[in-house]
């Protein structure tokens, strides 16, 4: 009994450590905001002195609009793009080069993202050069986001349709309706917690830090008077 208290109190004291470890400075970092010092070692009182200069700062409420338009942007189209792409994995299990379309999905997964927003650096540079288009700004960010979170919104869809019972839609081909009615009545709306789970995923990892190289290394090679406009948020922070 001793023996069993004692490991169920190292389990809570090493739950308690690991979530302090990551959550900590977050909480730190939140009561400092409210800091009337500039300096971050000295606690002058608190104050909301910050978020009215933030709030004030025209170039960050634009910035903060272009990262909500990319975010809806890039989600939605990796939301068709991807389910498209998982639908046809899970549904086709023969066609032509369907272990390479396989590998190009999950490839954007592993590949560094160093390596990743360099490739794509060089493509649109490419493109831009032979053809006139896309010309950096918020096209290609918007399609870099798209083509990144198209690979997560075709794996849970490619999961959901895995455990999908195809009765159903067996059944209503049986009655008469059309493939594309059971499309939109039976097999999106089975696979809705996937789709609507792969739309949040895709729009939240806009945000995330991978694609801050992406910028820094499309941006970096570019001089700051040519650098295309409109701001994202994360631009704004590494200027």
């Amino acid at each position: 009994m001793t023996s069993r208290g004692s490991r169920s109190w190292f389990c809570v004291g090493a739950l308690a450590l690991g979530f302090g470890f990551l959550y900590a400075p977050i909480l730190l970092l939140v009561v400092y905001s409210f800091n009337a010092s500039r300096l971050v070692t000295v606690w002058a009182g608190f104050s909301l002195r910050w978020y009215g200069a933030l709030a004030g700062n025209e170039a960050f409420r634009s910035a903060a609009v272009t990262s909500v338009e990319v975010a809806a942007i890039a989600a939605s189209l990796a939301l068709m793009l991807g389910a498209i792409a998982g639908f046809s994995v899970a549904r086709f299990s023969r066609f032509p080069g369907r272990v390479l379309f396989g590998f190009a999905l999950l490839a954007p997964l592993v590949v560094p993202e160093v390596i990743l927003g360099l490739s794509l650096l060089l493509f649109f540079v490419t493109c831009d050069s032979w053809l006139g288009w896309p010309s950096r700004g918020m096209v290609t960010i918007i399609l870099a986001h798209a083509t990144f979170g198209a690979c997560f919104v075709s794996v849970l869809v490619r999961a959901q349709l895995a455990g999908f019972d195809r009765a159903l839609e067996e059944a209503a081909l049986d009655l008469g309706a059309r493939p594309s009615t059971v499309l939109m009545r039976i097999t999106l709306p089975g696979i809705s917690p996937a789709l609507i789970s792969g739309w949040l995923l895709a729009s939240h990892r806009q945000r995330r830090c991978r694609w801050r190289y992406f910028r820094a290394s499309a941006l970096a090679s570019v001089p700051k008077s040519t650098r295309s406009r409109p701001y994202s948020l994360p631009q704004c922070f590494c200027w």
